[in-house]
Order: C-alpha cells, then sequence, then structure tokens
C-alpha cells in the first residue's frame, strides 16, 4: 500500500486504501457529484432538525414566542454551521478512504450527541450535552485538516493549518462560555457564533481551499430538500388530524394541502436556477453560503408553522388564529426573499422577472391576517408566483435570439 491516496481514495478491488496523506479533489472535476456517506451523513441530522423543530412546536403553542424563537436560532446555528463545516471541508478533501470513513462516522456520532442535548438546551437553556457533540465533530473535523496539511505544501498547508487553529481556539472559547455562569451564554453567543464563522475568511483570506462549486449547490440543494421535508411531514400530520378529528376536517385539509403546495413552490424556486455558475469566488460562495442559515432554518420552521396551525385548529393552544397563521407565512416568506437575495435574482432579466418574488413576500406576509385561511392563501401565493415566473421565463427565452419555434 502506498501512502497516499487517490482522488477518490479507492484501491484494488474497489476498497478505500489506508493511509494518512489525503489529496486535494480537482474543483473543475466533471461530474462530481455526493456520495453516500455524505447523504449518509445528511440523513442523520434530519434527528437534530426534528428535534429542533419540535421544541420551537411546543414552545409557540404554550405561547412562549421570544423563548421558542430565540432558542430554535441558537441551536439551528449549532446544527448548520457543524453541517456547513463538513460539507466545505469535504467538498476540497473527500479521499474516501479508512481514515476518512471512520472520521465522518464519528463525527455523526457527535451529531447524534447534538441532537440529545436540544431538548435541554431548548428547555433550560443547558447547553453542555448539544456543545459535547458539537465538541465531537470539530475535535474530528480539526484532526482532518491537520491531515490535510501534512498532505499539503506552500499557501495551501498554511491554509489548512489556519483552519486547524481556528477550530480549537473557537472551540476552547465555547468550553469556556459552557463553563461561566448561566448570564454569560447570554450575551456571549452571538460574539462565539461570529468568530466561529470567521474562521474560514481568515484561512482562506490568501489561498482557496479546492472546494468543488457544482458539488457544494448540489450539497446545499440536498440540505434543502431535507430542510422541506420536514413541512411534507407536518402536512401529513394534518392529514393524520383531520381524518382523527372530524369536526375540524373542513379546516384542517385545507391547511394540509396549502403546506404542500407551499413546499412545491419552495422546491421550485429553489432550483430554477444554476446556481452552480454563480459560486466563482470566496467571497461570493461565503456570503452565498452563510445566507442559507436563513434558507434552511425558515424551510423547517416552515413545517413547524404548520403543526402550530393544525393545534389551533383542533383547540389544542390558546394562541390567536392571527399568531398561529404567521408562524406558517412568516418563515415562507424569509424562504421566498433569502432565495431571491441569495440566487435567483443573479439569473433573472429585465424589471418583471426581477419583481416575482419580492412582489409575493408582503402577498405572502398579508395572508397572516385570514386566520384559518392563512395557510392555503399563503399556498396560493407561491403557486401564482411559480406560474408567472415560468411564463416569464418562456417568454424571454422565446424572445431571445436563436431561439427555434
Amino acid at each position: 500500500m502506498t501512502e497516499e491516496t487517490t482522488a477518490s481514495g479507492a484501491g484494488q478491488g474497489g476498497f478505500p486504501r489506508p493511509g494518512l496523506r489525503m489529496r486535494a479533489r480537482d474543483p473543475a472535476e466533471p461530474h462530481r457529484a455526493s456520495t453516500p456517506l455524505e447523504l449518509f451523513f445528511d440523513l442523520c441530522f434530519v434527528v437534530a432538525v426534528s428535534q429542533a423543530g419540535g421544541r420551537l412546536v411546543h414552545a409557540l403553542t404554550e405561547g412562549e414566542p421570544a423563548h421558542g424563537i430565540t432558542g430554535y436560532l441558537v441551536v439551528f446555528f449549532a446544527i448548520w454551521w457543524a453541517w456547513v463545516n463538513f460539507s466545505w471541508f469535504a467538498s476540497a478533501y473527500d479521499t474516501d478512504d479508512v481514515i476518512y470513513r471512520i472520521a465522518t462516522l464519528v463525527q455523526i456520532a457527535g451529531v447524534l450527541v447534538l441532537a440529545a442535548g436540544v431538548p435541554r438546551a431548548f428547555d433550560h437553556a443547558d447547553y453542555t450535552v448539544a456543545i459535547v457533540g458539537y465538541l465531537i465533530m470539530r475535535v474530528v473535523l480539526t484532526l482532518q485538516w491537520l491531515r490535510a496539511a501534512r498532505s499539503e505544501t506552500g499557501a495551501a498547508r498554511t491554509t489548512a493549518r489556519r483552519y486547524a487553529a481556528g477550530l480549537v481556539l473557537v472551540q476552547i472559547g465555547w468550553v469556556v462560555l459552557l463553563l461561566l455562569p448561566g448570564a454569560a451564554w447570554k450575551w456571549g453567543f452571538v460574539p462565539m457564533a461570529a468568530a466561529d464563522m470567521a474562521v474560514p475568511a481568515y484561512a482562506e483570506h490568501r489561498h482557496r481551499t479546492p472546494w468543488h462549486p457544482h458539488h457544494i449547490a448540489e450539497r446545499y440543494g440536498l440540505f434543502t430538500i431535507i430542510m422541506l421535508g420536514e413541512t411534507v411531514a407536518a402536512a401529513t400530520v394534518a392529514v393524520q388530524s383531520a381524518v382523527d378529528e372530524s369536526a375540524a376536517l373542513g379546516e384542517l385539509l385545507p391547511i394540509a394541502a396549502g403546506g404542500l403546495v407551499i413546499v412545491f413552490g419552495a422546491y421550485w424556486i429553489y432550483f430554477a436556477v444554476p446556481i452552480h455558475e454563480h459560486l466563482v469566488s470566496n467571497r461570493q460562495a461565503f456570503l452565498w453560503g452563510y445566507g442559507h442559515y436563513l434558507v434552511f432554518g425558515s424551510a423547517a420552521a416552515i413545517g413547524s408553522g404548520i403543526e402550530v396551525t393544525v393545534e389551533e385548529v383542533t383547540g389544542h393552544t390558546d394562541i390567536p388564529a392571527v399568531a398561529a397563521a404567521a408562524t406558517v407565512t412568516v418563515p415562507t416568506a424569509l424562504f421566498l426573499l433569502t432565495v431571491w437575495l441569495l440566487h435567483s435574482r443573479h439569473f433573472k432579466r429585465g424589471p418583471a422577472q426581477r419583481a416575482v418574488l419580492p412582489v409575493s413576500v408582503p402577498l405572502v406576509l398579508a395572508a397572516t391576517f385570514a386566520g384559518h385561511r392563512a395557510v392555503p392563501l399563503a399556498g396560493l401565493v407561491v403557486a401564482v408566483t411559480v406560474a408567472v415566473g415560468v411564463g416569464l421565463a418562456h417568454r424571454a427565452a422565446a424572445a431571445s435570439p436563436g431561439h427555434e419555434q
């Protein structure tokens, strides 16, 4: 066996080669796609996302929106940022050898520990278990960066070492924050989160890691689908509740249908443009990648909102109908606006195309005041948005030079 691996890491007979070195992937590699291991990694994050969404529903139905939203944003940051760090490293250095696979599986174990700590973090502001899970993932990722540094030379080695050093320093900061009195967490979370997100910019300010634009776009797209899957599950809960409580059948079925239309439209809108063509530099890619905190968070929150709406219709919570409706319309509007800001607007031509999503946002928010009819109305707005967008795109294509009738 050689000490180095190939780009794919596969040895004779299809088995991954062992070895301490790892070669960087080619950022122009054709047909680069997500691996089964990456998909497995994403699937395990569903547990943590489901835990966060469930606690959000509980807080909102108990009439504690400030506590619920704050807790959701904090917990979702840990989930999102752990996924982001793994995904960008994998895009640059996924050798799929024995060491890499074991390291990824250990990180998955860290994800599950983080998920187990979500209820305590949400309900009692006890972040001990969640931080332990986070620590497991970050220590393994640090070792991966050190392994990459051992295999690289020059500026690439410096970048890998900077990543490792940054991860160690920030993780020490999280542990210290955990050990301080409870009030310190309230004031220290935002600065520590900012420091954590600053590590990639610090590490790559002179040399870019060889992440693959098409691969990164696919990874983010797949995780968006997972987040939207939470809404599909919530719509299923609504249908089940409609069957179990036939007295509210006429109100629950439109909520289920509206929720499905929202998630179908969100999928259509997100994947309407080839975003990998826009990711040509670290500056563009980092802004796009960081902005997905809102995309992922809002997509998952739509499902939580549908559950809250169902709880309100069936009389299991005392919150007003308008407040329940807002738990769906606000994250839906945020999703549409963020997707437009991050990539849709870069591919739109003419004022009409550029205005479709921005105009739909206030219309979705206005649906909030329809109470029990808010979800189907918001679904109608999203459906019309998709139809208008498709119509304008076809008209622009037909008017372009060289178009064949």
